[in-house]
């Protein structure tokens, strides 16, 4: 299959930012074939909807800007509706986890949460930051903004805390344990 398609996939599968060199050790190809590949990639994505967007060694899926006004608008809208069932799912998570990777909460809801994840944190109701054991994935957590929100000073607050907290810590040794599973295989 072409490159070019391999990490048009990947990038709409991770729905963040992915550097050359992931795209390296995923797809097992040198840098020189990353780049001419992501070349293509732009080249087949000129004149569409999405673009493809660098920062440093980085790259990922984005609205071509000419439609800006129309995807703010959508956003605007978006914004202004309730949380949807998956939303709310992924904020328990973060909250009740009150620290957790993208991965264990797809592991916890089996399903990708990259896009629910970018709109909670576009309403300002989670917070990514560098996970500091490993700076190539992100750690998000419940904003202030949403304490208040909620009418609680910590998330210790919420109701049923400690036995969801334990349980979801539970789900994410398990998690942990099958990736270890996995990879001695």
């Amino acid at each position: 299959m072409d490159l070019s398609k391999k990490i048009e996939a990947i990038l709409f599968f991770k729905g963040e930012p992915v550097s050359y060199k992931k795209l390296e050790e995923i797809l097992k190809v040198s840098k020189e074939e990353i780049t001419t590949a992501i070349l293509e990639l732009k080249s087949n994505l000129n004149e569409r909807g999405v673009v493809l967007l660098e920062k440093q060694d980085e790259i990922t899926l984005g609205t071509n800007p000419e439609f800006s006004g129309m995807i703010e608008n959508l956003q605007k809208e978006e914004l202004n509706k309730e949380l949807s069932k998956a939303s709310l799912e992924t904020l328990s998570v973060v909250l009740y986890k009150n620290g957790v990777t993208r991965a264990e909460i797809d592991y916890i809801r089996g399903v990708n949460s990259s896009f629910t994840l970018r709109m909670l944190s576009i309403r300002g109701l989670v917070e990514k930051t560098t996970d500091p054991k490993d700076n190539r994935r992100y750690i998000y957590k419940p904003t202030f903004e949403l304490l208040s929100y909620l009418g609680v000073k910590s998330v210790q607050e919420l109701p049923e805390y400690n036995e969801t907290n334990q349980n979801l810590n539970e789900v994410s040794v398990k998690m942990e344990e099958e990736m270890e599973e996995a990879l001695e295989e």
